[in-house]
């Protein structure tokens, strides 16, 4: 079997120098410490992160752990399995500095020694119980889901990302050719649930798509659709890569992760190997019991604006993940 990296981009937004840099670019960042975005903010749960993988997926070939330069006093550089990269190892210097995690996410195909094969994790994302190659690779081909979506926009979602993303996909595919191209199972599949299932029946009406569904959870891909997407498209993905900061034009990562499922690129994976939870205001009891009883090969543990007693969610998940994942792992330094 082909070897599979797992990659995981990391930033301290606690950091004064990566502070004082992105305050440089946004003169609104000179007021906050760093810690109040969401995006930018340190649950200190990394650890448990590589516990995971090394308990749940020893087999995994490499680990890139992408940074601005920082990195956990904790970690273990000298791991077999640990590569660090640098943003300056492979985005190009004419992007650089970036703080958009959509320039970051668009370029890891550049990054020196990666596997064609290869799984993408935000920090927020765990191994929840033992995995297999092959709940994320078969025959080749990533594991995913083929489910048509109608795209929400709103200031807080992904909503405008998609939509550039569509459009590009609407641009070279259109419902009709993929429905012929794909086999039955990769889009009335049963493991995809029925909500799901009803929902492709619907909008496969549409002459063109009206969007596709993203679960946030970890993403399989290939190197050679990112490879692609930058020959057919590198204008558009280039305009992304300059915007220091995530803007409403941007395409995202999920545009290979589309390619993939419209030209049929993929073999299907059930919904229910991920679970994704937002955290809010109340510690979620369902979280605490999907981890405790390792239910879902993926978990997403999401920081949202909306997020209130940090510290209480905080201590809550430690005390979940320390059920199974309580022993150091080699990642952590003795």
């Amino acid at each position: 079997m082909e070897q599979i990296d797992f990659v995981i981009p990391w930033v301290d937004g606690s950091d004064p120098a990566w502070q004082r840099e992105r305050a440089r670019f946004d003169p609104r960042a000179a007021s906050s410490n760093g810690t109040n975005d969401a995006r930018f903010r340190d649950w200190d749960l990394l650890r448990y992160w590589f516990r995971g993988v090394e308990t749940y997926a020893p087999w995994v070939h490499k680990i890139y752990f992408v940074t601005w330069g920082h990195l956990p006093v904790w970690l273990n550089t000298d791991n077999e399995k640990l590569v660090i990269v640098n943003h300056r190892d492979y985005i190009p210097e004419k992007y650089l500095p970036t703080f958009n995690a959509n320039t970051i996410e668009m370029n890891f195909h550049r990054i020196p020694g990666l596997s064609e094969q290869f799984v993408y994790f935000n920090d927020d994302m765990f191994l929840g119980r033992p995995v297999q190659p092959e709940d994320f690779f078969r025959d080749g081909k990533p594991r995913d889901a083929f489910i048509l979506d109608a795209i929400y926009f709103s200031p807080n979602t992904a909503g405008h990302y998609i939509g550039n993303d569509m459009e590009i996909i609407n641009k070279y595919f259109t419902p009709a050719e993929t429905f012929r191209r794909l086999k039955l199972s990769q889009y009335l599949n049963p493991g995809y649930q029925f909500r799901n299932l009803y929902r492709t029946v619907v909008l496969r009406q549409w002459p063109w798509f009206p969007g596709l569904y993203a679960d946030h959870i970890a993403t399989s891909f290939l190197k050679s659709t990112y490879e692609l997407i930058w020959q057919k498209e590198g204008d558009v993905l280039d305009k992304t890569c300059m915007d220091k900061y995530r803007t409403k034009n941007n395409v995202n990562q999920w545009l290979p992760k589309y390619w993939q499922l419209v030209t049929g690129n993929f073999v299907p994976r059930s919904t229910r190997f991920g679970g994704v939870f937002h955290l809010k205001s109340e510690v979620n009891a369902e979280l605490l019991r999907g981890i405790e009883q390792e239910r879902y090969g993926v978990v997403c543990i999401n920081d949202t604006e909306e997020t209130e007693n940090i510290e209480a969610h905080k201590a809550a998940i430690k005390k979940a993940f320390e059920v199974h994942l309580s022993r150091p792992s080699s990642f952590e330094k003795p």
